[in-house]
């Protein structure tokens, strides 16, 4: 058991350093403004946004599903109540690495946002507005954190990887499609949540053999009690 919880700490260590890798490339090619990355940016947003220019019925849901459904705010509650169902059953070391995660996700979204210091896209007709720098975007980053880490919690549920798939891939399509963000924006909010994910799951497999619902409150647990 100790050799198995092992070997997946240590993939998703592998995991981690791999996402963190693409993260940083990915930024300096922000910085840097390559021309390849300009390109695929402006094609797909300009694309996205023709489209919803025309058609405002898909931009109301879009605002339904970006501003209410995924938003970061909502997302953080659910996990943060998660943590208090967590800590209720006796899961505290978890409930406690989550929360932290969260946290970290916040100031790692916000630093790189003003350290990169990324125009939003501009359109002469735009759909939607939203406020401070683009890259990366907080919505993709916080959905893909909190998504990642409620999958640790049913990693054999389908309908949970369901969720969780289009939660992470739905956000960030109405963000593009709404025109507050370049593709790339959500690309880099994807890889980042991944690396947050990956990190605080590689401690969580070395903790808590087995995964934590495979545990009972009582069968062993000293916090059960």
């Amino acid at each position: 058991m100790q050799r198995g919880t092992w070997s997946t700490s240590r993939w998703l260590r592998a995991a981690c350093a791999g996402c963190l890798l693409l993260a940083a490339a990915l930024t300096v090619a922000v910085l840097l403004r390559l021309p390849p990355l300009v390109r695929f940016d402006t094609g797909i947003a300009g694309t996205l946004h023709e489209h919803a220019v025309a058609h405002p019925a898909v931009i109301a849901v879009s605002r339904v599903l970006s501003d209410w459904v995924w938003d970061p705010w909502t997302m953080r509650a659910l996990l943060v109540a998660v943590c208090g169902w967590l800590w209720w059953r006796g899961e505290r070391a978890l409930a406690v690495r989550f929360l932290l995660t969260l946290v970290v996700a916040v100031v790692v979204q916000q630093t790189v946002k003003a350290a990169v210091g990324r125009d939003r896209p501009v359109w002469p007709d735009p759909v939607d507005s939203a406020d401070y720098a683009a890259y990366p975007s907080g919505h993709a980053l916080t959905a893909t954190v909190v998504c990642g880490l409620l999958l640790w919690l049913a990693p054999d549920s389908r309908w949970a990887w369901a969720v969780a798939a289009v939660s992470v891939l739905g956000v960030g399509f109405t963000r593009v499609y709404l025109g507050v963000h370049w593709p790339s924006d959500v690309l880099g909010g994807w890889l980042a949540g991944a690396v947050l994910v990956l990190a605080a799951l590689s401690g969580a497999a070395r903790d808590t053999p087995g995964g934590p619902l495979l545990r009972r409150p009582g069968s062993g647990d000293p916090d059960s009690g």
